[in-house]
């Protein structure tokens, strides 16, 4: 089922998150509206901080940022005692803004400036995670201006597959990231003696939304064989390998709609496994290969890091949406047989939240859980197609291109109407970070349910002067 204990709940027929009524959030905030749970935040980061316990070195734990950077999202997480990986000079003002330290934060991304790259220099990172052998010179020239030393780690795409989404494959030959293992090694010869460059590490990410564990036992082997390869030619001993993040995340809920995805669409959106499995079954690969090959003292002393994002904040975040409008239309005849009811017309639902809020609906084809907040313990049994209010034709929560990525209908209580609350599940990830005023739409308001149980609004709702604050006219 989708309900989760002491988090999403059914009471008085209505939906509450953390004991608060979604149905009052709605009337008190308006809609659409996101809504977190600070607990739920809290309760996956120390999820993903049991996987120390599995291991012999040191874990640590960075949020991806770019999956939702809302300042009070970042203190949340900074006050989980947990680091922080950005991805842009923005994103790190930010995280330096709320209070995270220097050394809590790594640096990501294939197209840094100049001013991004002093900034993280002055503020003495952790590491800046190198994307190409131009990127490590344009850093050392840079350090070398400022009269210091940047930590760097170099990012390899070392082509290992997973069985996700083409979308978010990041470590084959055909993806934008990183340098060839060879390329590292060069560099490595070559700045090994570097004034300006601390080389502390190697990195590499293999996607997001990943539906087993193999691939990080082949990553993290692959990182342990390159430090290996490193230390032999040049002697250096790095002091961190960073296996990425994208752990899995259950975007089926309960799997009412299982049947509509083809095989390999299914695996993705129900995959679900503990972190801590992927990281232990990892570590056992790598501690044989270091016996194996009598490597051991490499990894005496070194740090394992992990950069999670949706499996922090996905679950976590829940968007509400009313039901604005509907209307009914006769079923092309060759779908009449694919219905799902003996009807002969479509049953559509016009909602006030649209991909300029959920993107990867639009970019992705994501699957997004929808249930009726105001009557969540109704069936959910009669088909609907829904869609929201953009004047786009892809705006709707079906798949219309037949790549079978989405089903066609939605399940809600038959006699859904006008003015009812729906909620979409999973949508803590990759939506703030992504909307935008498209149709002159304001963006929503947020609000995040504090432990104590209050709701506290962490987002306002745009107004028309938010339309135009950096239009010059």
């Amino acid at each position: 089922m989708w309900q989760i204990e002491n988090f999403l709940e059914v009471r008085d027929q209505q939906l509450h998150i953390n004991d608060v009524s979604a149905i009052n959030l709605a009337e008190k905030y308006g809609t659409p509206l996101f809504v977190f749970s600070e607990s739920r935040i809290k309760q996956n980061i120390e999820r993903l901080k049991r996987a120390a316990q599995f291991i012999d070195f040191d874990l640590k734990v960075c949020y991806a940022a770019k999956a939702n950077s809302n300042m009070a999202i970042l203190r949340t997480v900074k006050d989980a005692n947990c680091d922080l990986e950005v991805n842009s000079g923005g994103e790190l003002w930010k995280a330096l803004k709320i209070g995270f330290r220097g050394e809590q934060i790594i640096f990501n991304g294939t197209s840094k400036e100049v001013w991004e790259i002093e900034n993280a220099i002055n503020a003495e990172i952790y590491a800046i995670q190198v994307d190409s052998l131009y990127e490590l010179s344009l850093i050392e020239k840079t350090a070398e201006k400022l009269n210091k030393r940047a930590n760097v780690s170099l990012r390899l795409v070392p082509e290992i597959e997973s069985k996700t989404h083409s979308g978010l494959q990041t470590a084959l030959l055909t993806s934008k990231f990183g340098m060839m293992p060879n390329e590292a090694l060069q560099a490595f010869h070559q700045y090994k003696n570097s004034k300006h460059l601390n080389l502390c590490g190697i990195h590499l990410h293999i996607g997001s939304q990943n539906p087993n564990l193999m691939p990080y036992a082949e990553a993290l082997k692959t990182l342990f064989e390159n430090l290996q390869k490193i230390y032999n030619e040049t002697n250096l001993k790095l002091s961190h390998l960073n296996l990425g993040g994208g752990f899995p995340v259950n975007y089926l809920r309960d799997n009412s709609h299982l049947v509509d995805f083809p095989a390999t669409q299914r695996e993705i959106f129900s995959a679900d496994f503990e972190p801590s499995d992927a990281i232990f079954n990892a570590w056992e690969t790598v501690k044989q290969t270091a016996k194996n090959t009598k490597a051991e003292n490499l990894i005496d002393n070194i740090t394992l890091l992990i950069e999670p994002g949706r499996s922090v904040i996905s679950d976590a975040g829940i968007c509400l949406t009313t039901v604005r409008n509907k209307k009914t239309r006769p079923i092309s005849k060759s779908k009449i047989k694919n219905q799902k009811s003996n009807s002969q017309n479509d049953f559509w639902l016009l909602t006030d939240a649209g991909f300029n809020i959920l993107l990867s609906m639009e970019t992705y084809k994501w699957y997004y859980h929808l249930i009726s907040a105001t009557r969540a313990d109704a069936p959910h049994d009669f088909p609907y197609k829904i869609a929201g209010p953009l004047c786009d034709g892809g705006d709707v929560y079906f798949d219309i291109e037949g790549l079978h990525r989405l089903p066609e209908y939605r399940l809600l209580p038959e006699n859904t109407e006008p003015n009812e609350i729906l909620a979409l599940f999973n949508c803590g990830a990759y939506s703030i970070a992504q909307m935008f005023q498209y149709n002159g739409r304001f963006l929503p308001a947020i609000v995040l349910i504090r432990e104590n149980g209050v709701a506290e609004l962490i987002r306002k709702r745009d107004d028309f002067n938010d339309l135009i604050t950096n239009d010059i006219f």
